[in-house]
């Protein structure tokens, strides 16, 4: 069984995969501004990498995926750093486990914490928004006959901000795919700014009712009310709650116009 990890990064070269503890084969998607594909070998990796000038996550996680061989995926940022052997031990939990996603735990900080995994569990449609791309490794023959992409509009680099990851699982959840989290830790997350998450301002709550249309469809308005309510205490502290939801049918009412993530 072989095992790629594929990176995603911006502005970064042939040093990364090593300071990221990379093992086995790797693919490393370079958004920069110059075009280049170059191969480098590290004492534990070998790692592919291409440069392209262009922006946007969904992009570079497509074209990792386009550029995979391996039958094990991992999905991973340049922010990420691995434990010695965590090649192994996803191999290994795909040897004894037969769904096709297994979510991995990476330590993070607290206020950036959406999961940790204590117990074997399965992840379905009310779940799966709480973990992120680089927690998850798959077999990528099952992503490719499905026609599982990440989409291009939500994410660094796209339109609208964070949601490609609940997406692109919710997909696999829709095409039939079998999704676990497990108890094993591979990494931890290097602290540093955030990409996209700029405060709970308008723009937020607009963006996040584009991404409740496309995930939950005729439901998004009852899933963004529970988001609101819910959430309230934490995101409502310069725009009233009323506004925030109202914000998020306007962002729902959008995502219907555009019919094609």
């Amino acid at each position: 069984m072989k095992f790629e990890t594929l990176i995603s990064a911006v502005n970064k070269d042939s040093s990364l995969p090593a300071l990221m503890g990379i093992e086995g084969s790797a693919v490393l998607i370079d958004q920069t501004d110059h075009e280049l594909d170059e191969v480098t070998d590290t004492d534990k990796a070998h790692v592919r990498i291409y440069h392209r000038n262009e922006r946007g996550v969904g992009k570079s996680r497509n074209l990792a995926l386009e550029k995979a061989e391996a039958d094990i995926i991992l999905f991973s940022d340049e922010d990420i750093r691995y434990e010695e052997g965590y090649s192994t031990k996803i191999i290994k939990a795909f040897e004894d486990h037969p769904e096709d996603v297994l979510f991995f735990n990476v330590k993070v900080c607290e206020e950036r914490r959406t999961y940790h995994t204590d117990a074997e569990k399965k992840v379905g449609y009310f779940s799966l928004g709480r973990y992120p791309a680089y927690a998850a490794a798959m077999r990528r023959e099952k992503i490719i006959n499905a026609g599982i992409r990440y989409s291009l509009l939500f994410g660094g680099g796209a339109k609208y901000s964070n949601g490609e990851d609940s997406l692109f699982f919710m997909d696999c959840v829709r095409a039939g795919l079998k999704l676990k989290a497990l108890p094993i830790e591979i990494g931890y997350e290097e602290p540093r700014e955030s990409t996209w998450f700029s405060g709970y301002h308008e723009k937020f709550f607009f963006d996040r009712g584009v991404l409740y249309h496309f995930l939950y469809g005729n439901l998004a308005w009852l899933w963004g009310a529970r988001f609101v309510f819910s959430k309230r205490k934490i995101m409502c502290m310069d725009i009233k709650p009323l506004k925030a939801y109202k914000l998020l049918l306007g962002g729902i009412r959008e995502g219907k116009s555009i019919g094609c993530k």
